[in-house]
């Protein structure tokens, strides 16, 4: 086989990773987040009882 189809062959295994990588890190920031946010629904909810 020819050299070239080494390289493209890498590079195109290279792409997959990045891009499966940056869709993995962009759901972890979206669920972290959500914590975020449920968090503070939970303590308005807390103080809204408390009241």
């Amino acid at each position: 086989m020819d050299s070239r189809n080494f390289t493209f062959l890498f590079y195109g295994f290279l792409a997959a990773w990045l891009i499966l990588m940056v869709y993995v890190v962009s759901i972890v920031a979206r669920e972290r987040k959500l914590r975020q946010d449920l968090d503070r629904l939970r303590s308005m909810i807390e103080e809204r009882s408390n009241k």
